[in-house]
């Protein structure tokens, strides 16, 4: 009987399978292998020795398997070869087939020719992500896909970055949302990682293989996939052999013949083969070094009371965080008199309830003269708890770092998921940095691996301070690290190593990915550092040896936030606390339930928390609608808005019998009077895509050829899907190489991606019985245009001279200018009303598409909500071409530098940016924007938007804003 020998040999796990001639499965076996892969290997083998009585052949395949068969001169298959064997060996009829494993995620698809797309540097939407969501709900796999079956609404949320779609679920959490609808939402959320950012266009249908470990034990992520996909049952197999698949694919592709011995004596000097690793400084040369720098940070401590038998006024701090809250109630000193810091778990109200329960256990008459929150929890504690007020996290960390140092000119805070650094000028906040779509810098990324590795993070951190050699790891992404630390475990490395060197890429992270510091004096003399991350000796250490001197960490570097809002309640409230009492806490309840608002065609997705007293707390919107307690007051100018309703009455001002389709998208947003009149003057009327929406989105989709391009391209995709939908036959979508000539730059191009995304489309996407028109056109040059455009239109059944199209040209731009100066007089309009009324402004600036409500997630109405005048880039008044320090080519780009000028000239006057996550061109933009604020002592704020709606991070930022003026002003 001739037997064949398969391993599949993963980034946490080994797979093996043996066959016998006729390719029956006489065994198969599924392990961890605990990054130690040579040693399950040869244990392997040993336990396979009754298969291996007479020579039978073998191979490894797995992306753990490379580097062991070239160091053992063992056969190696490729996975995508082993995986397609198998395939085509039992599932014949097969289309595609997805396979999703420990730390990778892949697409085969077998029409035509086989082809294959694998995931690259980002493990975001693999098992490794399904894990870290899981452990942050608190919940088991088994848990978490049973859940998912119940929900009753789907949130978005990124599974670009394993850590980081904590940001998106935090917030959620922190509303209420049923754990069900999270749970559906975290499996919808890697449904549409695959279908983006692996199928890149390419359409997944017919039948549909499921493999791998996450697809074969989560049934419920199998059914975001089939309702995604509108599978038929018969379409959709998930085989029993869907964990060992590669495995087996391996054992049918061997061919090399061993023997038992030869075998097991080749695995065998694999596991005694000595290995390298690459390592960096020690953190303390010894232990007096090590005793010197405890000794140093103990003077930072803060004095703490006696809680039991305290008589006077006590002010409360609750700091409700991304993965934890604090809690701190002092006394009329500033002296602790209780603390808390505890992991949410899930359910914040739960941890707070419990923790005032235990103060007023702890002395009944304690007498609460002020109660304020902060962080991400914010509201919901403000209103559960009937607290005072709340503060902008970014403030209360300032105070308090102040408290510790007066002089303190700047603030890093290393939170659980997020990292904020406060630059401070003159008394306030001058400039604050947070991070934006990757958190590998953050507390969760060493809690994770210490975790991942059997130990919990105070455990694990305090191992990395005796480490001798600690490995080099550089800066990656959090979840893909992984395979870095097996691979140094794998080649020798202690976990003391592994401990300091994951601290050291923390550090490294932070200030190189985050601040993106040049040098040290780009971050300040007197730094003051917080946040439970730097409670770790050995992060803290490694902050000290990048920098190269001493910073601040107070004894309560992880209460920070919690200790700002006390010492805020004990600054701003003079009267006793409307925070619960016993009683109420006793009866404390809270229930939640989803409903989507139907106040616009937003269709927010609001939560709506009720207590048992009667409040309610409604969460996710993004306007005052369903908030009926909100008395109404003026409605401040927004220049958003009204060039939205300048362009909805556009789109209705001419009509016509003869009809073409164009998308509302991009540059259209610029471009639409201009089309809307060259038409009319041709008799032709334009019908337009609506703005977008989730739906339209996700109907396009499927057709998305690159992950890599910016959400507003993405869209564009949807557009057409509904203008397919259309009676009339004809989409219109040029390509534009150049804008309209401003005068204001040295060139007047639209970016690349502007500029030739029709031709994306037009290959990316079936039109079905429509025809899809892209000419090359440019509006600065009469003749090109009437030429171009006389042989597109007679393509489209349309016959017209070309002094009639040179006509019709000449009443476009004439259309379009008419436009922007009735824009430019709402714009005067509104600084008139902000002026008379003393209201700051805010220039919000982007790019004309940055208007699209999708995709600027109404950050308009936040801005409105916080008390701002909104104006926009493109109603600021045509200022002088200005010398800038970079490029200055691009028409959009232009507007941009003007409006920054623009800014700081008018001292009652801030600039927002909004950009595009993936938008290389911004980099440039954003840097030239903010030293031209920063010329005249204004505040930069960048927002980065993607397709997540999620706005805490925006809240925050915005928040701050608002406060730093303030303390500008009072200063």
């Amino acid at each position: 009987m001739t037997i064949r020998i398969g391993f599949d040999i993963g980034s946490t796990t080994i797979k093996a399978v043996v066959l016998d001639e006729h390719n029956n499965i006489l065994y198969k076996s599924y392990e961890r292998h605990m990054s130690q892969a040579r040693q399950k290997a040869l244990e392997k083998i040993v336990e396979l020795k009754e298969y291996c009585k007479e020579p039978f052949s073998f191979a490894i395949s797995g992306s753990g398997a490379l580097g062991l068969c070239e160091a053992g001169d063992l056969p190696f298959v490729q996975e995508v070869f082993a995986s397609a064997s198998a395939i085509k060996r039992f599932y014949p009829n097969t289309d595609c087939a997805i396979e999703l494993g420990g730390e990778d995620a892949k697409i085969l698809f077998f029409q035509g020719s086989l082809e294959q797309r694998m995931n690259s540097s980002c493990a975001g939407g693999t098992g490794a992500f399904i894990d870290q969501m899981a452990s942050l709900l608190n919940m088991s796999l088994e848990q978490m896909n049973e859940a998912s079956f119940h929900y009753q609404k789907i949130y978005p949320i990124a599974s670009r970055c394993g850590v980081f779609a904590k940001s998106d679920i935090q917030p959620l959490i922190n509303q209420g949302v049923d754990k069900a609808d999270l749970c559906a939402s975290i499996f919808q959320c890697v449904v549409n990682q695959t279908i983006t950012s692996l199928a890149q266009g390419r359409k997944i249908e017919g039948n549909i293989l499921f493999l791998g470990g996450p697809l074969f034990f989560l049934s419920g992520l199998r059914k975001r996939f089939e309702e995604t996909l509108n599978l038929e049952p018969s379409q959709s197999v998930c085989p029993d052999t869907a964990i060992h698949f590669v495995a087996l694919g391996t054992a049918l592709c061997s061919e090399k013949e061993f023997t038992y011995d030869e075998l097991v004596g080749k695995l065998q000097a694999l596991v005694d083969m000595p290995m390298e690793v690459e390592s960096s400084l020690p953190l303390f040369e010894n232990e007096e070094d090590y005793q010197n720098f405890i000794d140093r940070h103990q003077q930072n401590d803060v004095e703490y009371g006696n809680l039991e038998h305290y008589e006077g006024k006590t002010y409360l701090g609750i700091d409700s965080g991304s993965t934890t809250t604090k809690l701190v109630l002092i006394g009329e000193n500033h002296q602790i008199l209780y603390q808390s810091y505890t992991s949410n778990k899930g359910n914040p109200l739960d941890v707070v309830l419990e923790d005032l329960k235990r103060i007023y256990a702890i002395n009944p008459k304690v007498r609460i003269y002020g109660a304020y929150s902060t962080g991400y929890g914010e509201e919901l504690m403000r209103v559960a708890f009937h607290l005072d007020g709340g503060v902008v996290e970014t403030m209360a960390h300032y105070v308090a770092a102040r408290f510790f140092n007066p002089q303190v000119d700047y603030i890093l805070d290393i939170g659980g998921q997020d990292i904020k650094c406060f630059k401070i000028r003159d008394g306030h906040i001058d400039d604050i940095v947070l991070n934006e779509a990757c958190s590998s810098g953050c507390g969760s990324f060493i809690e994770t691996f210490a975790h991942s590795l059997g130990y919990d993070a105070k455990e694990f951190a305090r191992l990395g301070l005796h480490s001798k050699n600690p490995v080099d790891l550089g800066t990656r992404c959090t979840v893909f690290m992984n395979s870095g630390v097996k691979q140094a475990q794998k080649n020798g490395a202690t976990i003391e190593d592994i401990s300091a060197g994951l601290c050291k890429s923390v550090v490294k992270n932070a200030l190189y990915k985050v601040i993106r510091a040049r040098n040290k004096d780009d971050i300040g003399k007197h730094i003051v550092v917080q946040g439970g991350t730097f409670q770790n000796d050995a992060i803290l250490r490694s902050f000290e040896q990048e920098l190269g001197y001493e910073v601040i960490r107070p004894s309560i570097a992880h209460l920070m936030g919690a200790f700002g809002a006390a010492l805020y309640a004990k600054k701003l409230h003079r009267t006793k606390s409307a925070v619960l009492g016993p009683d109420a806490l006793a009866s404390f309840s809270h229930t939640s339930r989803s409903v989507a608002c139907n106040g616009c065609t937003n269709h927010c997705s609001l939560t709506i928390n009720t207590f048992a007293d009667g409040t309610r707390l409604v969460a996710g919107n993004k306007c005052d609608k369903m908030i009926k307690s909100i008395e109404k007051k003026t409605e401040l100018p927004d220049l958003y808005k009204d060039k939205m309703e300048m362009l909805e009455k556009q789109k209705q001002k001419y009509h016509h019998e003869q009809k073409i389709l164009m998308p509302f998208v991009l540059n259209n947003y610029d471009m639409l009077p201009f089309w809307t009149k060259f038409f009319d003057c041709l008799q032709i009327e334009v019908h337009w895509s609506s703005p977008t929406t989730q739906e339209m989105y996700h109907d396009g989709q499927q057709t998305i050829p690159s992950d890599t391009a910016c959400f507003p391209a993405k869209v564009v995709h949807g557009h057409i899907m509904q203008l397919l939908k259309e009676k009339e036959e004809s989409i219109f979508y040029p390509c534009m190489t150049y804008n309209v000539d401003e005068h204001q730059s040295d060139n007047h191009f639209n970016c690349p991606l502007v500029a030739y995304y029709p031709e994306n489309i037009a290959a990316n996407m079936d039109f079905k019985d429509k025809k899809f028109y892209y000419p090359y056109i440019t509006v600065d040059d009469p003749n090109s245009f009437a030429k171009t455009m006389q042989k597109t239109l007679e393509q489209m059944g349309f016959n017209y001279k070309r002094s009639q199209i040179k006509y019709a040209l000449q009443q476009g731009l004439l259309e379009r200018q008419i436009f922007h100066e009735q824009l430019v007089q709402k714009h005067l309009d509104a600084v008139n009303f902000a002026r008379a009324n003393a209201i700051p402004m805010v220039v919000l600036c982007g790019r004309p598409y940055h208007l699209d409500p999708l995709i600027n997630h109404q950050i308009h109405k936040l801005l409105i909500q916080l008390g701002f005048v909104v104006l926009s880039e493109e109603s600021v008044p045509r200022q002088q071409k200005q010398k800038v320090f970079v490029l200055n080519q691009w028409t959009y780009h232009a507007r941009l530098y003007q409006a920054a000028k623009y800014v700081s000239e008018n001292p009652d006057m801030e600039l927002v940016q909004l950009v595009s996550f993936g938008c290389g061109i911004d980099a440039i933009t954003s840097d030239e924007v903010k030293d031209i604020l920063k010329d005249a002592n204004k505040f930069y704020t960048q927002i980065k938007i993607d397709e997540i709606d999620n706005l805490g991070a925006a809240r925050i930022r915005l928040r701050s804003l608002k406060e730093a003026i303030q303390e500008g002003k009072e200063n």
